[in-house]
């Protein structure tokens, strides 16, 4: 498996990363961001790109993968529909699209979030825009599009969010987690797990595309 992953310093992207790298099965992993990561390995690349939604310059780069991994996303806190539009839904379909064309035979999974608005109609502004940019991914040809719509998460392995907000909680609930996730395994996800999930629907798809938490636990355990 050739794997690309946008958003790898992120909490969930350092997730998949490490997962990717000690796959077996997975010989070359090329992460594409505005920064490079700071972790080496003989299977890693890292593909320093200024503007992600203009990939024209590195197209040829972008060639020959059987999987996409998308863990970009900001919090929508201070933005307004507009802004938040741009960041989530314009960058991630400049990045798809380009993709689609490129890798015909491709497996694109998008990390999205619990509580995503599939209608585009509800009250929630950043679940409408979450819910726009899921459906809009589904229509692109890709050989699969899953969408992952993980709840709480466990970061493990020194996985840390970029997102100061979302630190202090983990911080804050961090005794807490392990607990939880005994009680709700099929709720309370860790960053290896999602990270197995995302590898595990490359390897053998899922029932469905779009994924909540038992879902993504469920794809996990199986590989």
């Amino acid at each position: 498996m050739k794997a690309l992953i946008f958003g790898a310093t992120g909490m969930v992207g350092q997730g998949v990363l490490r997962e990717s790298l000690l796959a077996a099965d997975v010989e070359q992993v090329v992460v594409v961001g505005r920064t490079a990561v700071e972790t080496t390995d003989p299977k890693l690349q890292s593909l320093v790109v200024p503007d992600l939604t203009r990939l024209g310059a590195v197209e040829t780069q972008l060639q020959g993968f059987d999987a996409c991994f998308f863990c970009l996303g900001v919090s929508s806190s201070g933005m307004d529909e507009a802004q938040y539009s741009r960041l989530t839904y314009d960058l991630t379909l400049a990045v798809a699209e380009g993709l689609a064309r490129l890798n015909p035979n491709m497996t694109f999974v998008y990390v999205s979030g619990a509580g995503t608005d599939s209608s585009e109609k509800g009250k929630s502004m950043w679940a409408r825009v979450k819910g726009r940019t899921e459906n809009a991914l589904q229509r692109l040809p890709f050989k699969a599009v899953y969408l992952f719509r993980p709840g709480v998460i466990q970061p493990l392995n020194g996985a840390v969010s970029k997102t100061s907000a979302y630190r202090w909680t983990y911080i804050v609930m961090g005794p807490l987690l392990p607990l939880l996730r005994r009680l709700f395994p099929r709720h309370v996800l860790t960053t290896v797990s999602v990270g197995q999930a995302m590898l595990g629907v490359v390897r053998k798809g899922y029932t469905t595309a779009v994924m909540e938490a038992a879902d993504i636990q469920a794809a996990a355990l199986r590989g």
